[in-house]
């Protein structure tokens, strides 16, 4: 794919390097120090098991599934953290530009994920002008299931209070569990074949990677041959 727009590495290089320093800022920097050198998490759902289900909330509040949004279609997963959180803007707008008009010509469904209440995956949806769909896992029952939650450390979570960010009021489940930001794949079978688990939430999965390990994983070929 002919990349016409920046990476998100690129993207959060020039938020970091716009980031003004204090001792709020400080707090959020140690944290990420210390994820970066944090390996894959070892309770981490293996490939080739089926991919946890459960109830969803779409943006509207109503109450669906991974199995009734996407029919038998093959997917890529989002786990995403919130709308508050400026590195997953950049991500979803990324995926939006480059990764969901090549998805869908291949059949493939996009769908990102997050522990918000509705309101938050709406605000994410029309804040972005996104067109695929986003949910709320609404008590992190399939993150926890695929094994990539992680909570705030206590020094990001006083700088997230600082700045007038609760998670408990944000978060379906009232708790400040989030997902480590994660793309996963899963076949028409609903099994997973691919993960990619970015346990420091300032990196993220690029969309070239991603179509990559489509195209490796998800048997392109049969799709359209189904399809067809």
């Amino acid at each position: 794919m002919a990349q016409t727009s920046p990476t998100i590495a690129e993207q959060v290089a020039v938020l970091r390097a716009s980031s003004t320093p204090s001792p709020t800022a400080d707090k959020f920097t140690a944290e990420q120090q210390a994820l970066s050198l944090q390996p894959t998490p070892e309770g981490l759902l293996p490939v080739g098991s089926a991919f946890p289900d459960g109830d969803l909330l779409d943006a509207q509040g109503d109450t669906t599934s991974l199995g009734a949004v996407l029919g038998g279609a093959p997917a890529v997963v989002i786990f995403y953290r919130g709308a508050w959180c400026p590195y997953c803007n950049i991500a979803l707008r990324t995926y939006r530009d480059q990764l969901a008009s090549p998805l869908a010509d291949l059949g493939v469904t996009l769908v990102a994920l997050s522990p918000q209440k509705a309101d938050g995956s709406l605000t994410m949806k029309e804040k972005n002008e996104l067109e695929f769909l986003v949910l709320s896992d609404p008590g992190n029952g399939i993150a926890s299931a695929l094994g990539i939650l992680t909570h705030p450390s206590d020094g990001a979570r006083e700088a997230q209070l600082e700045r007038g960010l609760d998670l408990e009021t944000m978060n379906a489940d009232e708790t400040t569990n989030v997902p480590m930001p994660t793309v996963a794949l899963i076949d028409a079978d609903g099994t997973l074949v691919w993960i990619d688990v970015h346990p420091d939430y300032t990196t993220r999965t690029e969309s070239a990677e991603i179509l990559a390990a489509v195209h490796e994983n998800l048997l392109i070929g049969k799709v359209a041959d189904t399809n067809s």
